[in-house]
């Protein structure tokens, strides 16, 4: 079992860091200069999203945009890289993340993600969820 009790928790929280970053002017502008559509495949539990990064849009479920770079992970490996416990490249090169596209595209923004392992914390002691916090 994931550190997330469902789907809609994983969403909640996993989406909803993408959703401040296009709502940052700061962030969302340097993500857009990216060109990148970015679709997140997490498991266990299963959910997907969607970050079109040009029109600074997130979407959950299911979406007919094709991405430039889709990566597969867990839920728990997704919430560990948001709060700055999970080297991406490192990963990639251990199969613990998998990813189909040009992924030094995504290397490329993880200054800027960083910006954000902050305010994911923020965001989980806000709602009580330290149990969700990598020790």
């Amino acid at each position: 079992m994931g550190v997330f009790k469902d789907g809609v928790e994983a969403t909640k929280y996993i989406a909803g860091i993408f959703e401040e970053a296009v709502d940052d002017e700061s962030i969302a502008d340097q993500l857009a200069a990216s060109g990148v559509v970015l679709q997140l495949n997490c498991s266990d539990p299963d959910i997907q999203v969607t970050v079109d990064m040009p029109n600074k849009k997130v979407f959950t479920g299911n979406c007919d945009i094709k991405p430039t770079v889709a990566m597969f992970m867990t839920s728990d490996m997704a919430n560990r890289f948001w709060q700055g416990n999970l080297n991406l490249a490192v990963a990639l090169a251990k199969g613990q993340v998998r990813a189909k596209g040009p992924v030094p595209k995504i290397l490329k923004l993880i200054p800027v993600a960083k910006k954000l392992f902050p305010r994911y914390e923020e965001l989980l002691r806000a709602e009580g969820r330290t149990d969700l916090l990598v020790v």
